[in-house]
């Protein structure tokens, strides 16, 4: 999807269209979690200081995110995607890898499927997005990206190396800075140069398991099948404070939000979390994190939030100031896990969170939510929130 989480909010803001937009914490400490292509044309990027990226693009409009609503569309295209195939991986929120093999003989080639997909997806939601096509999961991600924003590639089997080997070795996954320097050192500069570098070579230079991997990629080789049943390995959530924090009433509070943010995502996803982990952030930058497995699996934000809890009451803070705390579902499996037996009171607990769940659907996150969170006195706002 293209700046999948600006273009949902443009949805709500048509007036805003063709305007610089950028979604992230609008406090001092806040950080760019998208932006429409308009404000990317300044420099602002994702993961970016919003202080920073304002001096960039000083007239463009700051919105806070809303993960309630990018769900809702996530699940709605994501639907689209399956009516294609049932072989649909998804990476994250916005992106999936589609196996189309067994669609053609019904829709047609791969690129009248995507042209077809991509017009779907616009005339039902507003929304656009960019497809790569190609014989390999590594050369379509690289043929979508090349394509941004709103834009069809198709790369066939037999042009693979032409498309590829013109590229920056920085195009190559597992290339970032330190290693693009390294290997621009040694004269490679495009992912030909590293193509005709002998393997034994690279892996002297980069090490033994990732010169191996880009040699494979630089010839294109890649032979992971797409997988529906790819399984996220963590689900989390966590807030930057615009001012640090040692009131303990205040961080429960942060690790029940969290925790309900936490458990909607897992149900939505249909997993469960045998482990539930804590993060906490000092004034001085120093971070520690403790987990705790549970006796049984579970997707219910209370029992998450209690044992987010018990982690925070168990540390000696010493009198620490607090500068993000986070909580993370860890050890995820399908469903619902084992029985909960030991923790029947969940079963209560859990149908209330469905009914919640619905009310979100239907009128976004905040329409039904526990009582402490509906009475916040906070001078600490604003803050950053992330889901990781």
């Amino acid at each position: 999807m293209d700046a999948f989480f600006a273009s949902v909010e443009l949805l709500d803001r048509p007036d805003l269209r063709g305007k610089p937009v950028i979604v992230g914490g609008v406090g001092g400490r806040g950080v760019v979690t998208s932006a429409t292509y308009e404000a990317r044309a300044y420099g602002v990027r994702s993961a970016m200081p919003m202080s920073q990226a304002r001096r960039l693009c000083p007239n463009a409009v700051v919105l806070p995110g809303s993960y309630g609503k990018y769900s809702h569309w996530s699940r709605i295209v994501m639907g689209m995607f399956r009516d294609v195939t049932p072989l649909v991986e998804p990476l994250s929120i916005d992106e999936a890898f589609l196996d189309v093999a067994g669609a053609r003989r019904l829709m047609g080639s791969p690129g009248t499927i995507a042209r077809t997909l991509r017009q779907r997806v616009r005339e039902e939601t507003g929304l656009t997005c960019s497809i790569g096509a190609a014989s390999t999961k590594f050369v379509a991600k690289l043929a979508s990206t090349r394509s941004k924003p709103d834009g069809l590639l198709v790369v066939p089997a037999d042009r693979t190396l032409a498309f590829l080997h013109p590229l920056p070795v920085a195009a190559l996954w597992g290339v970032g800075k330190a290693t693009a320097a390294s290997l621009e050192r040694h004269g490679l500069r495009t992912v030909g140069d590293l193509a005709q570098t002998p393997r034994d070579v690279l892996q002297k230079w980069v090490g033994p398991a990732a010169g191996g991997s880009l040699h494979d990629l630089a010839w294109g080789r890649d032979p992971r099948r797409v997988n529906p049943h790819r399984v996220e390995k963590s689900v989390g959530h966590e807030n930057t404070f615009a001012v640090d924090v040692d009131d303990l009433t205040v961080l429960r509070r942060e690790l029940l939000d969290q925790s309900e943010r936490v458990a909607v995502r897992l149900r939505a996803a249909g997993h469960s979390a045998r482990t539930v982990a804590l993060k906490l952030r000092f004034a001085d930058f120093t971070t520690i994190s403790r987990s705790r497995t549970l006796p049984e699996a579970t997707s219910v934000a209370r029992r998450i939030y209690e044992q987010a809890v018990e982690l925070l009451e168990e540390q000696d803070l010493g009198g620490r100031r607090v500068r993000l705390i986070g909580v993370r579902a860890e050890q995820l499996v399908d469903g619902e896990g084992d029985s909960l037996s030991l923790w029947s009171e969940d079963d209560a607990w859990k149908d209330a969170e469905q009914v919640m769940d619905k009310a979100t659907e239907r009128f976004g996150r905040g329409a039904i939510r526990p009582a402490t969170l509906l009475k916040r006195n906070e001078p600490e706002k604003p803050r950053f929130n992330r889901e990781t």
